[in-house]
């Protein structure tokens, strides 16, 4: 028994929220519930599995505008992301002004995340990794047993997260995925924030940014 998946983009950016659950269970968690709560139910629905908490890499707008909604909605825990980003959460209003966006409601994570932390989908374990570059509150979940890796706009196929808002930081992002990420290994998949899948040993062979011929 394992961890099962299933991405559902949402929002206008077409940003992966996931669905992930336990096969042995059936408890499941939302990670990233950026907006399009309709979309989200609706995997629920068919999955036929019970949300027992939300998951935030990190807190911006398409990641998490939906949270507060959903949250009071099921009456679930928050977990995530790292403290360093409650600004982010605090100025959610904010950005849903400026990206055109539903406003959402702010809300306070019942548990801060912190790096090597753990948390938990009915009886799988995924481990926490505090990767800030994109948002200085980043945070990839690492389920080890399946070689899956949640990494929220810290690195895509091909590409890395932006590191021009606020508090951001282009050196730190890269760090953050060559000593944080690639350790874990060549043969773990990741579900990016935007896009398609991959592998850390795709991205180390290919991505123009953080390849392993950039030195």
């Amino acid at each position: 028994m394992s961890l099962k998946y299933r991405i559902i983009p949402v929002t206008p950016f077409q940003q992966n929220c996931s669905l992930i659950w336990c096969e042995e269970t059936g408890k499941a968690a939302v990670v990233d519930p950026g907006g399009d709560l309709d979309r989200i139910r609706a995997a629920v629905r068919e999955e036929g599995v019970t949300v027992e908490k939300i998951l935030l890499t990190h807190a911006h707008i398409d990641h998490a505008g939906g949270t507060a909604e959903l949250a009071k909605e099921l009456g679930l825990p928050i977990e995530g992301p790292h403290k360093e980003d409650n600004f982010w959460i605090q100025g959610l209003p904010q950005q849903a002004q400026m990206f055109g966006f539903p406003a959402p409601e702010v809300f306070t994570p019942d548990r801060w995340l912190e790096d090597g932390e753990e948390v938990s989908v009915g009886n799988q374990t995924l481990e926490v990794l505090h990767c800030p570059g994109h948002t200085p509150g980043h945070v990839v979940f690492f389920h080890r047993e399946s070689g899956l890796a949640l990494v929220g706009d810290v690195l895509f196929q091909g590409s890395i997260g932006r590191t021009d808002f606020p508090k951001g930081d282009h050196n730190t992002l890269i760090r953050s995925i060559r000593e944080k990420l690639f350790p874990l290994g060549d043969q773990v998949s990741f579900i990016p924030g935007h896009g398609p899948m991959s592998t850390f040993g795709q991205e180390r062979a290919t991505n123009p940014f953080v390849s392993d011929r950039r030195g």
